[in-house]
């Protein structure tokens, strides 16, 4: 059994006490659960396919009391028979390591995102003189240095400077966004 899961997808609502509310994440991954549970014991294999992956941005601790709702996604997964998880470029792959007896495949959709930027954009020229791929964040850096170098061009990315002595909604707030060069 294959489950395709989009909890991104906001544009999926429900009436509640007759008012048009829209899906959150949390509302599609208690669905997942619930079809899951439902297949439960019928059958073989349960494939969970995700393309976002549920709270990724909640894989480690920042904070002392923050709970790590990505690993304990997946854990719960698990437990309720799931197989494998497939997800598209996850935040950070790591996060595999919650459940590392299990499948967690994560696609990561660089050549699709390419092809489709070449089909789309007709006049587009990759080359030094033309193009460079920018890195938005050290996170993203991976993947700019892997774009740059099959594409043959420079790449270059932009440093976040955050203040670490304060939280605002949750999050250091970022003081600056500073381009070093290439």
């Amino acid at each position: 059994l294959y489950i395709m899961v989009d909890v991104c997808n906001y544009s999926e609502s429900y009436s509640l006490n007759g008012m048009k509310n829209h899906m959150s994440p949390d509302d599609h991954y208690q669905d997942l659960k619930r079809v899951i549970a439902s297949a439960s014991g019928k059958a073989k294999r349960i494939n969970v396919i995700m393309p976002f992956l549920y709270e990724s941005r909640q894989h480690k601790r920042s904070q002392l009391r923050e709970s790590l709702d990505c690993a304990v996604m997946l854990q719960e997964l698990v437990n309720m028979g799931v197989d494998s998880i497939i997800t598209f470029d996850a935040h950070d792959p790591r996060v595999q390591n919650a459940i590392p007896l299990k499948t967690f495949e994560n696609v990561l959709p660089t050549y699709q995102f390419i092809k489709a930027l070449l089909r789309n954009v007709p006049d587009l020229i990759m080359d030094n003189q033309h193009m460079m791929v920018i890195s938005p964040d050290e996170g993203a850096t991976g993947r700019a240095i892997y774009l740059a170098s099959v594409l043959g061009v420079d790449m270059g990315m932009f440093y976040k400077r955050r203040d670490y002595s304060m939280i605002v909604n949750g999050k250091n707030p970022t003081v600056a966004h500073e381009y070093p060069g290439a």
